[in-house]
C-alpha cells in the first residue's frame, strides 16, 4: 500500500528515487523521509498429530470456506517460530511445538514471502478460532485437496507428505509466477 502521505511530518509524499538508490520510493519533500515498501511475511505450520494433519476452514476473505494450514502475517517482535506457533493457536486453537523450516514461498504478485515450519502437537486438542469456520485432523488420504485455499499451502503440504513419505526433512524453496490474465 503507498504511503501517500508522510508517517512523520503528513505532508504529501511524491514518487522519487532518494540520493544513493537505485528504485524509485514514496519520498516526503517537507522533511525527506523515505517511505520504503517491502513485502510481508505470511508465517504457518503443517501440524501433525498421530499421522493427522491440522486444516482449517478460513472464515475470512480472501478465498473465505477454503481450506489452509494456520498461517498469517508475521507481528512485531516476534520470532518466525513464534509467530508460527501463534497463529495456530488464534486460527485452530492448537498448541503446537514447531519444528525444522520447511518450505519457502516467495509471491512477488502479493508481495509476500510464506514462510512454513514442520509442527507437532501435543494433542488432538483442537477448535475454530475467530478466523476459522472449523479446524480438523485429516488423515492424508481426507485432505481436501480440491478446497485448498492458496497455491502456497498446497506447496507446503505437498513437500511435507513426500518429505514424511522419505523419513526426510528438507527446506524447499519456489517461486509462485504471476497468474495470467483471462
Amino acid at each position: 500500500m503507498e504511503k501517500r502521505f508522510c508517517t512523520y511530518c503528513g505532508q504529501p509524499t511524491i514518487t522519487a528515487v532518494p540520493a544513493g538508490d537505485t528504485r524509485p520510493r514514496r519520498v516526503c519533500p517537507a522533511c525527506h523521509a523515505v517511505h520504503y515498501e517491502n513485502p510481508l511475511i505470511v508465517v504457518g505450520c503443517v501440524p501433525e498429530f498421530e499421522g493427522r494433519i491440522l486444516i482449517c476452514r478460513r472464515a475470512i476473505e480472501p478465498r473465505r470456506g477454503y481450506w489452509t494450514v494456520p498461517a498469517g502475517f508475521m507481528e512485531n517482535d516476534e520470532t518466525l517460530e513464534d509467530g508460527a506457533a501463534r497463529e495456530c493457536l488464534e486460527e485452530a486453537e492448537a498448541q503446537v511445538d514447531i519444528g525444522s523450516l520447511l518450505a519457502l514461498v516467495n509471491v512477488p504478485e502479493a508481495r509476500q514471502v510464506h514462510v512454513f515450519f514442520r509442527a507437532r502437537m501435543s494433542s488432538a486438542s483442537c477448535g475454530a478460532g475467530e478466523e476459522s469456520l472449523e479446524a480438523r485432523l485429516f488423515d492424508t488420504a481426507a485432505i481436501p485437496w480440491e478446497d485448498i485455499a492458496f497455491p502456497s499451502t498446497r506447496y507446503a503440504l505437498t513437500q511435507y507428505l513426500a518429505d514424511r513419505a522419505a523419513g526426510r526433512e528438507e527446506l524447499h524453496v519456489t517461486t509462485l509466477k504471476r497468474r495470467q490474465p483471462g
